[in-house]
């Protein structure tokens, strides 16, 4: 689980809230498996932050990831891992203390995200 590098800053409470009475947390097979990618010789997580976070939280030292083959802007994954390590988020241990409300996610993390694929899609003329 260390070796991951977390491309989200923040964590929905009420998300984490969900998954933590849904299913086992407290060992890799309790939790579906989260989707991967290589960033530059490390596996970087593009999805999945809750149930990694709420694996670490359930005293897990494990995770189970598959290689995510979803056609993802590596653009807009490279500012948010930017974001992260800028932050100090290197590893999903990393989020302790960022487990924000419903509100405070949608707008330090969600309308960030929206604001950076809009500039993203203006300086790429897409819209236009």
């Amino acid at each position: 689980m260390r070796d991951l590098q977390p491309s989200q800053l923040l964590i929905s409470a009420a998300k984490l809230r969900r998954i933590e009475s849904k299913f086992d947390t407290s060992h890799a097979h309790g939790v579906p498996p989260v989707p991967v990618r290589d960033a530059g010789g490390r596996p970087m997580l593009t999805d999945g932050h809750t149930r990694a976070f709420a694996l670490y939280r359930g005293g897990a030292d494990r995770i189970r990831v598959y290689d995510d083959t979803d056609d993802l802007d590596w653009e807009a994954y490279a500012i948010c891992v930017h974001w992260c390590v800028e932050e100090g988020i290197e590893w999903v241990g990393d989020l302790d203390g960022r487990v924000v409300s419903p509100e405070e996610f949608e707008r330090r993390w969600l309308l960030r995200c929206r604001r950076m694929h809009e500039e993203l899609a203006s300086r790429r003329g897409v819209g236009s």
